[in-house]
């Protein structure tokens, strides 16, 4: 079972039609006790975190809705997770977008704002550049591959090894894929990718049916 987090924030259309395409059928939860009788109904493989908008909403919503508890509970079963556009920026430990917020600090860094002049949002069709290429996420994915963006802010993470991949952007080097153990994220939307979305969205769908294909692969 594939668990789509909703926290109110984001269009889980996309994402669940994503992962359809990717041979698999996402059960929507958005409450603690969702969570729970998913996890009565049978094994849990893995846990998608989609969202859009503002940080501070996003967290503010995961909150009221215990989802913050259902993504501890995640982590603490070893369930792999994948964090997605605004979802992957939740995982950081804090943000500067409108404010000062906390993460989830599930991978370590902050989260800010692209530098002064750069036009905003980051949003059209950018290259990766893979620095873990034998990552299982990234299986079957090409250096100069196109995958598909929407973001104003961008991570930076305090260990340079859990980003796997990033993009150019502004003279910013975005960190575009982030790994760390079974928490995964990306910056870019992969249910709108195309071929390279899909692809890593089935790799995705193979770790959390093989969990073992991440152990002891860096970081």
């Amino acid at each position: 079972m594939i668990i789509v987090l909703d926290p109110g924030v984001g269009n889980l259309h996309s994402v669940l039609g994503g992962l359809r395409r990717a041979g698999a059928v996402g059960e929507v939860v958005d409450s603690r006790q969702a969570w729970e009788d998913a996890l009565g109904r049978g094994e849990v493989k893995g846990v998608i975190l989609p969202g859009v908008g503002a940080f501070g909403d996003a967290m503010s919503q995961m909150q009221a809705r215990g989802l913050r508890e259902v993504v501890a509970d995640a982590v603490a079963k070893s369930i792999p997770l994948l964090g997605i556009c605004l979802g992957m920026q939740l995982l950081f430990t804090s943000s500067e977008e409108h404010g000062s917020f906390r993460g989830l600090d599930l991978v370590q860094g902050r989260v800010v704002r692209f530098p002064e002049g750069a036009k905003v949002p980051h949003m059209g069709w950018n290259s990766l550049e893979l620095h873990a290429p034998e990552h299982p996420l990234l299986r079957g994915v090409r250096q100069g591959d196109y995958v598909y963006f929407v973001h104003s802010y961008y991570a930076v993470a305090a260990r340079r090894e859990d980003v796997i991949a990033s993009a150019q952007y502004a003279g910013v080097q975005v960190p575009a894929v982030v790994a760390r153990g079974r928490v995964m994220g990306t910056q870019f939307h992969p249910e709108k990718s195309g071929d390279v979305g899909e692809r890593m969205l089935a790799n995705f769908l193979r770790i959390a049916a093989h969990p073992a294909l991440i152990e002891g692969v860096r970081p």
